[in-house]
């Protein structure tokens, strides 16, 4: 059977428990981040509207800034993301050992 982009799937390697793992650490940093930066947001535009209503730059307010910043920036972390996780931890050598194990048999 051949994928979307022309390989064969059953050449494709599945990332391991520890790559998993390592994933799953950073997207939940990165989200909590951004939950951070968006709460404040959230904050501002409850507590202090009269703060968001001012206008800095182009004639835009900064909720409408702020606003586009955090679609701006959740992309941003998107990349970030992608680029942590781009790298791969080499199999540990009982892995290896199993693998192999189960070739020769």
């Amino acid at each position: 059977m051949v994928d979307l982009h022309g390989h064969s799937t059953e050449d494709r390697q599945f990332s391991s428990k520890q790559e998993s793992q390592r994933n799953a650490k950073y997207g939940g940093i990165l989200f909590l981040v951004y939950l951070a930066v968006y709460a404040i947001f959230v904050v501002l535009n409850t507590f202090m509207p009269e703060l968001m209503d001012q206008v800095p730059f182009a004639g835009l307010n900064l909720a409408i800034l702020y606003g586009v910043g955090l679609i701006v920036f959740a992309l941003i972390l998107a990349l970030v993301y992608s680029w942590l996780c781009r790298t791969t931890i080499p199999h540990s050598s009982d892995e290896n050992v199993a693998t192999q194990s189960r070739k020769d048999s």
